[in-house]
């Protein structure tokens, strides 16, 4: 019997993974949880395991393909059975039910989760077409080409991964339409356009326009240049592309999961067509959003392209030097000599983070100095003792003592703000992030309850924390739950900075390195070993003079950190 095999979801929000490495070949036997590939997500590189004894059949996916959740990447012939033409149609028409009970042994809940959801783009199902290729479907999809009479093997998909929507099951549905009716049209689930005729249709007047407008094929009669951004019409296949029009309502229900999905694909929620109603207002959901956003994106596509055409016949202006090269406006040219790799995988995940942190969070920052010099004295005394029971003493572990206690005297800097409901939550405990350096980009391992660990134990557990994110070997839920993060540039060098809140944090500290500074003391000018300190927070939650008092209430324990001891 041939068992298939799905990339699971192996986290949170993962919607695909690069994978990287197999670690068997066809034909080779492998156990239950052997682990046969490395994949790449938005985090880290995660193992992943058989879920069945038996013999590699086929592998799928080539090392270096970027792989969406829930697509079939390796075949098994289960131990003690044969495999046959009729198991293997068997096996595909079985995949929704097998992988996840399977796949569920072995890697937790996350896929039966996903199943779970239904609709969720995210997770594609699986049917064969009569040619033997693999159709990817969501199951709204599935459900709709069902309700509309199409063949979904015959759709061709537009989504990411080649996944047919559900734009492209009512186009398909339209264009069936067209043929056997003379112009009949089907109307969308999201919304209509026009009631009277008046959009350029001729015929029967009782006829619906889906929303989700198509490329003409030129037959039309449609003026160049008829989408939504009026752009300059295609000369060359005689092609313009319509935008589903805003509707632009001053309120709209929604769920809070469908909400973020439109958040990530810059989608306003209240510009989504929809006929769905609840409680008496406009009620949108996931579907309808992923459906609007795509058209929108089609629709800018082929503005694009057939303004690059216009360039290109000396219709418009001067061709910049990414239209001369047929790149997009946001192309950047490259010169004989520069190399190029892909911003994918973990540090596209992270520059994610940080424009989302940067463009939401108004962020400021708050600059002071320490005289450490007691600090230095301290840690210098403990290093011989960690180093005896087997413990590296840096000055990280005295600073996430200090900052714990810090953050008990000044809660607003321990929160995080809840913009769906409008609340500034106020966290119960003190897990403290550590920004790390890797070769793949920064991560931020996280030690939870700070305030209740001594400090060799801090030192232990940040430093093995560290180390496994350097190896690409930590976990993603030893990166989850942070409420306040450290980043330590001075260990690379530097003084002063700007850090970047660890959104949806509202603080992060930045430490300079620490080095010997003329200070006053007692009236003469001395040497003293003085720490840089950079407090960046959301000005939205937290004042200047909140950021103020809290490094000051900082600064009492570094400079005297026998108070540590109190704690």
């Amino acid at each position: 019997m041939v068992r298939e095999f799905k990339l699971p979801d192996v986290g949170e929000g993962v919607a695909e993974g690069e994978l990287l490495e197999w670690h068997v070949e066809p034909g080779d036997t492998v156990t239950e949880d052997q682990v046969v590939a490395d994949v790449e997500t938005d985090k880290a590189v995660v193992d992943v395991p058989s879920p069945v004894n038996g013999t590699v059949r086929e592998l799928l996916a080539e090392p270096g393909e970027v792989v969406p959740v829930g697509t079939v990447i390796i075949t098994f012939d289960v131990e003690g059975e044969a495999p046959t033409e009729e198991s293997d149609q068997d096996a595909t028409a079985d995949t929704e039910t097998e992988a996840v009970s399977d796949e569920s042994a072995t890697v937790g809940a996350s896929e039966q989760a996903v199943a779970d959801e239904g609709g969720d783009a995210a997770q594609a199902s699986e049917s064969v077409n009569g040619q033997g290729g693999r159709v990817f479907a969501a199951p709204s999809a599935r459900r709709l080409a069902r309700e509309l009479g199409v063949d979904i093997a015959a759709v061709a998909g537009s989504g990411p991964g080649g996944r047919v929507t559900e734009a492209d099951v009512r186009a398909a549905a339209e264009d069936e339409g067209e043929s056997d009716d003379g112009g009949t049209q089907l109307e969308s689930a999201v919304s209509r356009i026009g009631d009277d005729g008046g959009d350029g249709q001729s015929g029967d007047s009782g006829g619906l326009k889906s929303a989700v407008s198509r490329i003409d094929d030129g037959d039309a009669g449609e003026p160049a240049g008829a989408s939504a951004g009026g752009a300059a019409g295609a000369t060359g296949a005689g092609a313009a592309a319509q935008s589903i029009e805003a509707a632009g309502r001053d309120r709209t229900l929604a769920a809070p999961a469908t909400r973020q999905v439109a958040d990530e694909l810059g989608v306003d929620i209240d510009d989504v067509p929809t006929d769905e109603m609840r409680d008496g207002e406009p009620y949108v959901d996931e579907a309808a959003v992923r459906e609007y956003a795509e058209v929108q994106q089609r629709a800018q596509e082929a503005d694009a392209e057939a303004l690059a055409e216009a360039e290109s016949a000396g219709e418009a202006g001067p061709p910049t030097t990414t239209a001369e090269s047929g790149a997009g406006p946001d192309a950047v040219a490259a010169a004989e000599g520069d190399r190029r790799e892909p911003y994918r995988g973990v540090r596209k995940t992270i520059g994610e983070a940080m424009e989302r942190s940067k463009f939401t969070a108004p962020h400021v920052t708050h600059h002071d100095k320490v005289d450490a010099t007691a600090l230095v004295e301290l840690r210098e005394k403990l290093k011989p003792r960690a180093e005896e029971r087997g413990v590296k003493l840096t000055y990280v572990p005295f600073v996430m003592k200090a900052v714990a206690a810090a953050l008990a005297e000044h809660p607003v800097l321990n929160t995080q703000l809840d913009e769906e409901n409008d609340e500034i939550v106020f966290k119960s405990d003190h897990n403290v992030g550590v920004a790390t350096a890797t070769d793949a980009g920064l991560m931020v391992p996280v030690v939870k309850d700070v305030d209740g660990k001594g400090l060799l134990q801090l030192a232990s557990e940040t430093n093995e924390l560290v180390s496994k994110a350097r190896e690409r070997s930590i976990a993603r839920e030893e990166m989850q739950g942070g409420t306040f993060t450290i980043t330590n540039f001075g260990a690379i060098g530097g003084e002063y900075a700007t850090p970047i809140i660890n959104y949806p944090e509202t603080a992060i500290l930045g430490l300079g390195a620490i080095e010997k500074r003329p200070m006053v003391v007692d009236g003469e000018v001395v040497a003293r070993d003085v720490l840089t300190l950079s407090l960046s927070i959301d000005h939205r939650v937290v004042d200047g003079a909140d950021a103020a008092r809290f490094v000051n209430t900082l600064k009492e324990y570094l400079e005297d950190p026998t108070l540590l001891l109190l704690e």
